[in-house]
């Protein structure tokens, strides 16, 4: 099933998030490429979510896109998986296939431990400096499938270079990544600056997960990261969603 996330700073903004049909309210704090938030916070969007009647609505969350020390990032896993997230995403920034495997596998299995219900997403950058370490169209579905994670996050790390993911990877790439990871039953996600008019091709080329901060965002005058989530702005993207786009109209 597609569904898109929406990047939330907070309870508030969850609730815009859940009121224009987004499936993920994505608790972060947006100054880095995936910002990772306080644990309170993480659980007073899950609990206004409930609060509110939203309890179809998942919560994800991250640890942050570089893990330089192996036991603090399954602590800060199991940290966030035990502030209320469902879904915990982890950056592997600057790691090679290697490197990432065995870090990426002690995550999953760390938090899988105490939550086994809990779903667990590497995510990896398509910037050229990050691809060149790690390509997520070479690389991305062997990590996966070795670590046993759940699917796979493909972002872009320098979010003031102006650039959107598909700056970096084709509409034929992230095809290419979505049937390697479906053919072992995992999902592809996609992040990196996307707007409503790219999105409709990235559904078709097969992505579960859409994932969005800015263009779910009013105009700020500092940062578009830095506005606000208006329910009205998700639906429109909830609208691209091939399944839902008669129904969200």
């Amino acid at each position: 099933m597609r569904r898109l996330l929406v990047s939330v700073r907070g309870p508030a903004e969850a609730l815009e998030a859940a009121s224009g049909g987004a499936a993920i309210a994505d608790v972060e704090f947006p100054a880095s490429a995936l910002g990772t938030p306080y644990p309170l916070n993480i659980r007073a969007v899950r609990d206004r979510l409930r609060l509110e009647g939203h309890r179809n609505v998942r919560v994800s969350t991250n640890i942050g896109e570089n893990q330089p020390v192996r036991a603090t990032a399954c602590q800060a896993a199991l940290g966030v998986a035990t502030a209320g997230t469902d879904l915990v995403k982890f950056g592997l920034a600057g790691l090679d296939l290697a490197d990432a495997t065995y870090l990426g596998r002690s995550i999953v299995r760390t938090v899988r431990r105490w939550y086994p219900r809990k779903k667990l997403y590497p995510a990896v950058f398509a910037d050229d400096a990050m691809s060149k370490v790690f390509d997520p169209v070479r690389d991305g579905s062997k990590l996966v499938t070795a670590i046993q994670a759940d699917g796979l996050l493909i972002d872009t790390y320098d979010k003031n270079a102006g650039k959107s993911v598909l700056d970096y990877l084709s509409i034929k790439d992230i095809g290419s990544v979505v049937r390697s990871l479906h053919r072992h039953g995992a999902e592809a996600w996609l992040a990196g600056s996307l707007t409503a008019e790219q999105m409709p091709s990235l559904w078709e080329a097969g992505i579960d997960v859409i994932c969005i901060r800015q263009a779910a965002c009013e105009s700020s005058e500092t940062s578009a990261r830095f506005g606000r989530v208006r329910a009205k702005l998700v639906r429109q993207l909830v609208a691209t969603i091939p399944s839902q786009s008669t129904r969200a109209r």
